[in-house]
């Protein structure tokens, strides 16, 4: 009998990066996961089926079958809702469940500040590129003033394009009018650092606040 192939590890997986940037312009950086919380996550539908006494099966297959098109632009959230939650009569009020999930944002306050360091030190263009629902995302840019640093946000529901589409790259390149060997892009998930790699970007998965610092810092930008 022959030997079977050990497992790949998550590190075999993932696309070769190109070559590093001599020059960086611009960072692309995911917003859920690197700069904030996520938004409307697993963990957080779970906590809010358990605070609104919600049935968390039925309400997870409704968002699956209803959230690609909230991201991509083509529910609002009030529509969204009505298809996942208030299909049924309620004990609670939508307001009470929307304000619920705002409240689930979080900074990190790290991260913030080291991408404002960086892009005052180094002048570089900052572009969030996000998959996320409108409000969610007007909520989370007023309520943690991400325009005193972000210059441009790609975001699936305002552009109508969603990671791993590589259209929303490809856009936020032009938006930026930065060339892909000028660019790093920042994301937690594997496949969309997967896709970027593939189109020629430089990509650090983040998965600490120290890790890409030193990724940072080894491109040049301490």
């Amino acid at each position: 009998m022959g030997r079977s192939s050990p497992t790949p590890t998550q590190e075999e997986f993932i696309v070769n990066n190109p070559t590093p940037p001599q020059s960086v312009t611009t960072l692309f950086l995911d917003l859920g996961g690197v700069l904030l919380t996520n938004g409307w996550g697993r963990q957080v539908r779970r906590n809010a089926a358990e605070k609104f006494q919600i049935d968390y099966d039925q309400m997870d297959e409704r968002h699956h079958l209803s959230f690609n098109t909230y991201e991509d632009g083509k529910l609002t959230l009030d529509q969204y809702l009505d298809q996942v939650v208030f299909y049924v009569p309620r004990s609670f009020t939508k307001e009470e469940f929307r304000a619920f999930m705002y409240e689930q944002s979080q900074p990190f306050p790290d991260m913030l500040n080291l991408i404002r360091t960086l892009k005052a030190r180094y002048n570089l263009k900052i572009v969030v590129v996000s998959n996320e629902g409108r409000e969610l995302t007007d909520y989370r840019i007023d309520t943690f003033k991400l325009r005193e640093f972000v210059d441009a946000f790609v975001v699936s529901s305002y552009v109508h394009f969603r990671k791993p589409d590589r259209d929303i790259y490809s856009l936020a390149l032009d938006i930026a009018q930065t060339k892909k060997e000028n660019a790093v892009y920042v994301d937690d998930r594997v496949l969309f650092i997967e896709v970027a790699r593939g189109m020629g970007i430089y990509s650090i998965q983040h998965s600490s606040l120290e890790d890409t610092a030193a990724q940072f810092a080894a491109l040049g930008l301490a």
